[in-house]
Formats: structure tokens, C-alpha cells, sequence
């Protein structure tokens, strides 16, 4: 298993939801850019794969949220999520790469709104810290391993 692989999966773990959904926001960008690639490489059955999965991502994002709990923060996203799904759709009918970086660009922005919900919500402040491979074996904070998201 490779580190960024190893970081997830002992991330995930830990069960705190508002860190699951920025992980999940770190995989559509992830799914994107290596779509991204693929149209560079025209390559069209893997940029179909990454969209695809980067569309799986979002339907795993979108069927969690409460609209009765969630109110209208629920609502937006859900008008946020419903939007991105059109756009990657057209993106991949008109083969249209800058509809795909707009949307990594908004998908990194709402990352970093999460990312402080995040740090507010957290019990041991900011975040709390994991051993991880990617940090070499040492204690790592999760902006430190993720820290090249903005690229």
C-alpha cells in the first residue's frame, strides 16, 4: 500500500465525519486531475474511469447529507453537488478541461471551509495527530501530509 494510501485508510478510521468528507473532497480532486492527465494523454478510457469514480465520490457525498438536520448549509451543498455532477457530465461530452479545473478549484475552496468546521470542531484542536507513513513513520498532521492540494 502505498503512504497517501496508508494516510487515508488510518484516517477514515478515526470516525470523525467532518474529516471523512474532506477526505472525500481530496479524492474528487485526486479523481480530476488524474482525468485531467488522461485527456492529455488522450487517453479516453481512463479519463472516463476517473470521472466516473470522481462521480461515485460525489453520490457518496451528496446521499449523506440531512436536509431536516442540515438546514440550509444541507440545501447549499446539495445545489453545490448537483451542479459540479452537470458540469464534470459536460466536461466529458464536450471534452472540455477547463470546466474541470474550475471545478477542482471550487471543489479545493469548499475543502478549505471544511478543513475549518474541522479545526473548530475538534476536540484535541486542530487536528488530532496520527503516525503515519507518509511522514516518514513520525506523527503527522493532516495539513502537513495534504499540504499540496492548492497545486
Amino acid at each position: 500500500m502505498d503512504p497517501s494510501s496508508a494516510y487515508r485508510e488510518a484516517s477514515a478510521q478515526s470516525g470523525n465525519p467532518v474529516h471523512l468528507v474532506v477526505l472525500a473532497y481530496e479524492q474528487l480532486v485526486r479523481d480530476l486531475r488524474r482525468a485531467l492527465t488522461a485527456w492529455q494523454d488522450h487517453d479516453i478510457e481512463k479519463r472516463t474511469h476517473e470521472i466516473d469514480h470522481a462521480l461515485v465520490v460525489l453520490a457518496q457525498l451528496q446521499g449523506t447529507l440531512d436536509m431536516e438536520l442540515g438546514g440550509e448549509v444541507a440545501r447549499n451543498l446539495e445545489r453545490f453537488y448537483n451542479g459540479l455532477r452537470a458540469s464534470l457530465l459536460q466536461a466529458q461530452i464536450d471534452g472540455a478541461t477547463d470546466i474541470l479545473q474550475k471545478q477542482i478549484a471550487n471543489i479545493l475552496s469548499l475543502r478549505e471551509a471544511w478543513l475549518e468546521v474541522e479545526r473548530a470542531t475538534s476536540p484535541a484542536g486542530p487536528h488530532t495527530p496520527i503516525a503515519s507513513p507518509a511522514a516518514g513513520g513520525r506523527t503527522a498532521n493532516p495539513e502537513e501530509i495534504s499540504s499540496d492540494w492548492r497545486g
